[in-house]
């Protein structure tokens, strides 16, 4: 079964108007959509008007936008030689884990809730993993993060700006070596206080796995800062090639090409 979008219309809504730190009144007043059709936008009622009224007035694109309360889009399914993706459930949602592998050498980007998904698929290509490397320290990221280095003896990286006991921190810009691929970090923090993108190159295509910097349609909330986290995400993602696929801490997986289009924080 395909993984559904993260977010809908109405979590990009809050997303926004939480991050400009914009009350219901004043989004009413800046829209000219009143305040009870608003709170109905936030509560999930889609209304195609309003929403492209509301949408300018918190920095959204409204086409974007309005696509995202029809339903109308996914991102196009992604099946690429040497990456695997894990989707394990934590509460009341589930997060994404993923595995790169070159020359029969693995490197793992967070833990999700459960790795033995992750264990079994190194078992079964016979597959050694070499390195663990941690987008962001959030719980469900990297709930099994000690069973994981115990089964494997990986050695597991995280960003200097968020500590980790039994991973290493290291300053993005940082490049890691992994058979035939290159692991180059960039710094994409808002959502969390360091969080890293880890670019790979030397696949058919280029990945970024972005923790929750950024979801297919949306992006993590600016849980410490909602403007480095629009900034951050243009410079250090959006920069990158068109055809880069994206690898989300939470739903499926996307492209940059098709979050310059779909996603109503970024779409231009």
């Amino acid at each position: 079964m395909p993984i559904p979008l993260e977010d809908n219309f109405n979590d990009i809504l809050g997303k926004a108007q939480r991050g400009l730190k914009i009350s219901d009144s004043e989004l009413a007043a800046k829209s000219g959509v009143s305040v009870e059709r608003v709170q109905q936008l936030r509560g999930d009622v889609f209304d195609e008007n309003a929403a492209r009224k509301v949408a300018p007035a918190l920095g959204l694109n409204a086409d974007a936008l309005v696509v995202s309360g029809k339903k109308s889009w996914r991102p196009q399914p992604v099946a690429l030689d040497g990456l695997a993706q894990f989707n394990t459930p934590f509460d009341d949602m589930f997060v994404n884990s993923y595995i790169v592998a070159s020359g029969g050498e693995a490197a793992a980007f967070d833990t999700g809730a459960d790795c033995s998904p992750m264990l079994d698929f190194l078992a079964e290509h016979k597959l050694l993993l070499r390195l663990l490397l941690i987008t962001h320290t959030h719980g469900d990221h990297i709930f099994d993060i000690d069973r994981l280095k115990e089964k494997t003896g990986a050695q597991a990286f995280v960003g200097a700006r968020e500590t980790l006991d039994g991973a290493e921190p290291f300053d993005a810009g940082r490049a890691f070596a992994l058979g035939a691929l290159k692991i180059e970090t960039r710094l994409t923090w808002g959502h969390s206080k360091g969080g890293i993108t880890y670019v790979v190159s030397g696949l058919a295509r280029p990945v970024a796995v972005v923790g929750d910097a950024l979801f297919a349609g949306s992006m993590g909330g600016g849980g410490v800062s909602y403007d480095d986290a629009l900034r951050t995400n243009r410079e250090e993602i959006f920069t990158l090639p068109q055809e880069t696929v994206i690898c989300p801490g939470h739903g499926p997986m996307t492209s940059v090409g098709e979050e310059k289009i779909h996603n109503p924080f970024f779409a231009a």
